[in-house]
């Protein structure tokens, strides 16, 4: 059986040690802060950039994974590997998947699948896992793709964040545009439709958006399986912990975890962000 290796992109938010478990090659994207580059999570840590941004004066920006930074991490991962499966976030987000197919594109001679998840962070790191897990079974690569292409309208993201300035300015703010305006006073809960932000309620409280996060996958989840959850959040690890907490006390779970997001992610959501990725299958 040829020996199939997994590439993703760094807004998969998986934590450092089930990606090394794995073995998954991970693809940074970009963050620019004035006349700077740095690449996602590797030369920019979550708490090197919530410390920053907290101080600056200029706001970040983010740039996709470009086909020559994919194309290398393809060329190391098939040092050790006969094949591909990469596994991207959505192409309503980021232009990365189409990174992804050039890179795909300049080596005609390797075996290299590409997969649009429509997601991102947690509901896209469950897919690498379940592919990773398949893999090491002995499935093919094959088999594995499927596997991933079938959980996509099973997953998803639902969050809040404090402020929608942040998604507003990096031109991610989709659907929740008709909240602007109205968003005084009032917390947004989003998740993802049709691979983008869309808005699902706006309530008074934190503590309600909270509530109305953990009703909402409750409802999608319920009498399906096996569901997989990660609690997530951009610098509020105890709000996380807190949600993860009374989540498993509503849903029953064969896993679940709590992860930050990747500063690229934190750059559109802004700090104070928490919300549920979940996986069903």
């Amino acid at each position: 059986m040829p020996k199939v290796a997994i590439v993703t992109d760094s807004t998969v938010d998986l934590p450092e040690e089930l990606a090394q478990q794995y073995n998954i090659h991970i693809a940074p994207q970009q963050i620019i802060w004035g006349t700077e580059t740095y690449r996602d999570r590797y030369e920019m840590k979550p708490s090197d950039f919530y410390e920053r941004l907290k101080t600056s004066k200029e706001n970040p920006r983010t740039s996709q994974a470009s086909p020559g930074t994919l194309k290398e991490v393809y060329q190391n991962a098939l040092k050790n590997a006969d094949a591909l499966l990469v596994i991207i976030l959505s192409s309503g987000l980021s232009q990365t998947y189409n990174s992804a197919m050039l890179a795909k594109n300049d080596l005609p001679d390797a075996k290299i699948e590409v997969v649009d998840t429509r997601v991102i962070s947690m509901a896209m790191g469950y897919m690498c896992l379940a592919a990773a897990r398949m893999l090491a079974e002995g499935k093919s690569l094959e088999e594995a793709k499927k596997k991933v292409e079938n959980m996509i309208p099973m997953a998803n993201v639902v969050f809040t964040v404090d402020t929608l300035d942040y998604l507003h300015r990096g031109g991610r703010i989709g659907g929740a545009a008709r909240f602007i305006g109205n968003a005084l006073n009032f917390k947004p809960v989003l998740n993802l439709k049709d691979g983008k932000v869309d808005p699902l309620e706006r309530v008074r409280t934190k503590k309600k958006a909270v509530e109305y996060i953990i009703n909402v996958v409750a409802e999608r989840t319920a009498d399906k399986g096996p569901v997989r959850l990660a609690a997530i959040h951009a610098n509020a690890e105890s709000e996380a912990k807190e949600l993860l907490e009374a989540a498993n006390a509503r849903i029953k779970t064969v896993e679940s975890i709590i992860t930050s997001v990747s500063p690229v992610i934190g750059t559109h959501t802004g700090p104070g962000t928490v919300g549920l990725a979940y996986s069903i299958g």
